[in-house]
């Protein structure tokens, strides 16, 4: 495993990354908290579930510095929050949130969005640009969440197979040096723009991010 710098947190968690060695102790996370199996998969996490997220790969070709599964665990080692994140995917500074999951039973106390402000900062003191994510539109609540963080919504995508389940799925961007125009992005787009194929679209027929 690669070694390097993980966000810090402030809410008392232990932060160090997710290796196989903890593929009982996510596995048990999901199983503890299927909401998102549900409505994403259609179904409860599968027996493989947290090896699978654990061994997943990105497509043939698709470039990237870096991939971490970072997990925040109690003080009693009970994983009760991970996130999945790739560095510089397809362009630099350009950083892409996979599953974000916090236990349930944390809901309501803020601890989901001050661990991603951590994360932001994290990523943007090491090279991030911008972070995007999907989401898909059954879940509201994700959506609602990401969109209150300062995500939009840069184009959407229909008839993506996710477990038993074909979604539309909802691209999502946050500029990090955003001051309010969209306008600040643009360059970046312009960047990705000649870069094939581009993971989920994040782009208009006319190239400019929306």
């Amino acid at each position: 495993m690669q070694q390097g710098p993980l966000p810090h947190s402030s809410t008392g968690l232990l932060v160090r990354e997710i290796t196989l060695v903890d593929v009982e102790r996510l596995q048990a996370f999901f199983v503890e908290n299927p909401d998102y199996f549900h409505i994403v998969h259609g179904c409860a996490p599968q027996p493989d579930e947290a090896r699978d997220e654990i061994d997943d790969r990105l497509s043939e070709g698709w470039s990237f510095t870096r991939k971490w599964k970072i997990g925040y665990f109690d003080g009693t080692g009970a994983l009760v929050a991970m996130v999945s994140i790739v560095s510089d995917l397809l362009a630099p500074g350009v950083w892409h949130m996979g599953l974000f999951m916090v236990a349930s039973s944390l809901r309501g106390r803020g601890i989901a969005r001050q661990l991603h402000r951590e994360l932001e900062d994290w990523a943007a003191g090491m090279g991030a640009r911008w972070l995007r994510l999907s989401v898909v539109f059954a879940n509201v609540r994700a959506e609602g969440f990401w969109r209150a963080c300062g995500y939009v919504e840069a184009r959407t995508r229909d008839g993506i197979e996710l477990g038993q389940l074909r979604h539309r799925v909802r691209i999502m961007i946050k500029p990090l040096s955003w001051n309010g125009s969209q306008r600040r992005v643009k360059p970046l787009g312009h960047e990705l723009k000649s870069l094939s194929p581009v993971p989920w679209g994040i782009f208009d027929q006319s190239g400019e991010i929306p």
